[in-house]
């Protein structure tokens, strides 16, 4: 579809159910302008406007549950968001990729050369390089292609950009060079590879999942070759509940080896007892051999390890408290009388707030004392995390009112997660918003589509 087209079918009536299925029904016109704007950008990078233009988005993620779990093949609760990297594309008949986005450098990457080149890594082109890398393996004869992008998923923010890039790239080589039917699996796999391999950083598998499934998932990934995947239809807003971020803001360089030490030193527990990984070993030798384990690999191995047993048990029972709130959620209909609905809604708020935000409560005291990933050890001056945690904690005690927060992500800089009644949000925004500046706390909506090319 050209330029002109696009632009017509995107400022639409009709286009109106799809942008208010992605950002909510306030955020479609600012999506529309979004979107409009990228296709206008498209003149600067001399893209014809007669060329046959393709639209993708990549959903960022929050992780409900699960911290640090699945790079030992363990259990993760995770959600795709509103937040997102939105491609307008166009294909090339090189074998150039020109990637163009108000969050990064602008990127020409030639692929006729698909190795990996050591210098890139840490790198947008290493990504785009593996990406296509993996797609010649498979036999797809990969070519060039020109993205104008625009993400609200800002990297360091803790929700997953580079996962929202990587998903995105590996749908738009598969929409235009593949055959367009790799299953959201499939997508996310091939971008922890390139991370893996080309990009450098040992990730799990759970970013790149939850940006591309869509809506919330629980994840076990016993099995890395086929984790099970089961998606569940919430929301907390239905519940009166706001999901937020609050980015303290804090720098993530030279966080690399923090981030590896914690997988590391959790398989040199696992290899301890003849095993790759946690998941592979019974989870009660820990106290058996921690006389052992502990003059050999140390106490905090010992700790992270009793952080990934716990935390497995803690998304289980998180699972499956969402599904039961999920099913008891669908008997609320519109002929409902208010008193039966009004009902449903308070035992199911109880839930939530009694049984819910205990688990969230317990899988942040782990992360903070087990894990310790809240702040970087060789630099103890800057605990943003710590002061977001501390902070909003004394929120809650002060308001009275019931709520819970948590570490996010990979932790040692960047958010903080929290639940929040929505007629304290306001209040709460100001209160971090003071600390950590203006824009530091985001509103999350969990967004039914994952990575998808949208066709208006």
């Amino acid at each position: 579809m050209n330029s002109k087209d696009l632009t017509q079918r995107i400022n639409a009536p009709e286009s109106e159910p799809l942008f208010a299925s992605l950002y909510g029904k306030t955020g479609v016109a600012e999506a529309r302008k979004r979107y409009s704007a990228l296709i206008e950008g498209l003149a600067e990078l001399k893209v014809a406007d007669n060329a046959d233009l393709r639209v993708f988005t990549a959903a960022g993620r929050t992780e409900l549950g699960g911290n640090h779990t699945d790079h030992n093949r363990g259990k993760v609760l995770a959600a795709s968001i509103q937040l997102d990297s939105v491609a307008i594309v166009s294909k090339r008949d090189d074998k150039v990729v020109f990637f163009r986005s108000a969050a990064y450098p602008d990127v020409e990457l030639d692929i006729s050369d698909l190795s990996a080149h050591p210098a890139e890594q840490g790198t947008t082109e290493a990504l785009i390089r593996g990406i296509a890398a993996d797609f010649a393996r498979q036999g797809v004869q990969v070519g060039g292609f020109t993205v104008n992008a625009n993400p609200t998923v800002l990297p360091g923010s803790g929700l997953s950009s580079s996962a929202a890039v990587e998903v995105l790239f590996c749908k738009i080589f598969d929409k235009l060079y593949g055959k367009g039917k790799l299953t959201a699996l499939e997508i996310a796999q091939i971008g922890q590879k390139a991370e893996n391999e080309y990009f450098g950083k040992p990730c799990g598998l759970m970013d790149q999942c939850a940006c591309a499934f869509g809506g919330a998932i629980a994840i076990d990934f016993a099995d890395p070759a086929k984790p099970l995947v089961k998606q569940i239809d919430f929301d907390f807003e239905t519940l009166g509940y706001a999901l937020c971020v609050v980015n303290t803001r804090g720098s993530h360089a030279d966080l690399t080896a923090d981030y590896a030490a914690i997988p590391e030193e959790m398989k040199a527990i696992a290899r301890h007892f003849g095993k790759d990984v946690l998941r592979e070993v019974d989870g009660r030798l820990l106290t058996s051999y921690a006389a052992e384990l502990r003059a050999k690999l140390g106490d905090r191995a010992v700790l992270r390890a009793l952080h990934f047993y716990n935390e497995n048990e803690r998304v289980e029972d998180m699972r499956m408290l969402l599904e039961e709130v999920a099913k008891r959620l669908t008997q609320l209909s519109p002929d409902l009388e208010p008193p039966a609905s009004e009902s449903i809604l308070a035992e199911t708020r109880a839930a939530i707030e009694q049984r819910y935000f205990e688990l969230v409560r317990r899988s942040g005291a782990s992360s903070w004392e087990l894990l310790q990933n809240v702040y970087a050890p060789k630099n103890p001056r800057e605990q943003g995390v710590s002061l977001a945690l501390a902070l909003t904690q004394g929120f809650f005690d002060q308001k009275k009112i019931r709520g819970a927060c948590r570490v996010h992500g990979g932790g040692f800089a960047g958010t903080i997660q929290v639940y929040i009644p929505l007629e304290a949000l306001e209040a709460y925004r100001q209160s971090m918003e003071a600390v950590f500046g203006v824009g530091a706390l985001t509103v999350l909506r969990i967004r039914p589509v994952g990575v998808a090319e949208l066709v208006f």
